[in-house]
């Protein structure tokens, strides 16, 4: 019932300066500015490749101030599109889950594997910038078993669409529930970490959350020329081919971390290595 990651969410001290760097970087366009009572918040809406980012600040006490207490920026929270939101209603009813209606989109009132999630009916969108979408988001747990069938459950996935993932080099195992393959890369990544690197470091000081995202870009050499010229930190994916798969640090965003695949490369490690167009002997890991 989900069809792709419409939209991420981000906690930023300044929207302003926020929105100039994701439109220097990303080729991104400001949309809107508004408020979310739900998440006590100010919002502005940029949209990036069909992808829409909101950076929020707090307004008054509430979901987004507990986080910017705790953490002062990052990747807060998801959205998810569905062609069905009244469908994507009655089951989450059904399974008991808890949402709060506000301004056309659902936002689930308990995050209990530490994904914030609000879903929003499906909408054709034409790409915007230098990047396609953001196809991934991923989220550290206790017992990713448990937590891949609490959403399959309540968001009504398919399981037969998953695909197992392992990492040594990174410190994780875990699955990607693909919500549409061979069509869509979108999916959570829901991972247990081990191993003391980044992400189980992450995990371990936090707790369930979201640790990262992903985009795909046609021309990651020119995100890189752009990182470059505006002094932001990144770093090259281990293994990879020069101009396939880098990771933008923190740093340079507001305290999230963004993994950047070449147009369909990461099928290389979704379960469909023949769709990624990879060098032969490119190695096979996340």
């Amino acid at each position: 019932m989900l069809t792709r990651i419409d939209r991420i969410q981000l906690v930023v001290p300044d929207r302003d300066a926020a929105a100039q760097r994701f439109q220097a970087l990303l080729g991104a366009t400001v949309l809107s500015h508004d408020a979310s009572a739900f998440l006590a918040a100010r919002r502005t809406t940029l949209q990036a490749g069909q992808t829409l980012i909101e950076l929020l600040t707090p307004s008054g006490p509430g979901p987004v101030q507990q986080f910017a207490d705790r953490w002062q920026q990052g990747l807060y929270g998801v959205g998810f599109a569905t062609p069905s939101l009244e469908a994507i209603a009655a089951r989450l009813q059904a399974n008991n889950v808890p949402f709060v209606a506000e301004h056309g989109a659902l936002y689930l009132a308990e995050a209990p594997f530490g994904m914030p999630t609000v879903i929003v009916p499906e909408l054709p969108r034409q790409p915007v910038g230098h990047i396609r979408s953001i196809y991934e988001i991923t989220n550290p747990v206790p017992d990713w078993r448990q937590a891949a069938d609490y959403y399959t459950r309540i968001f009504g996935l398919d399981s037969t669409r998953h695909c197992p993932i392992r990492s040594q080099l990174y410190g994780y195992e875990g699955v990607l529930t693909l919500f549409d393959p061979p069509n869509r890369l979108d999916r959570i990544e829901i991972t247990q970490t081990f191993g003391g690197g980044a992400m189980d470091r992450f995990y371990q000081k936090r707790g369930p959350s979201l640790y990262m995202c992903y985009l795909e870009t046609d021309d990651v050499p020119g995100l890189e020329a752009r990182l470059q010229a505006l002094d932001l930190p990144y770093a090259p994916g281990e293994g990879r081919p020069p101009g396939t798969n880098i990771f933008i640090h923190p740093r340079a965003l507001f305290g999230m971390l963004v993994g950047v695949s070449k147009t369909n490369f990461a099928w290389l490690w979704s379960g469909r290595p023949d769709l990624a167009g990879a060098p032969a002997g490119t190695p096979l890991v996340h």
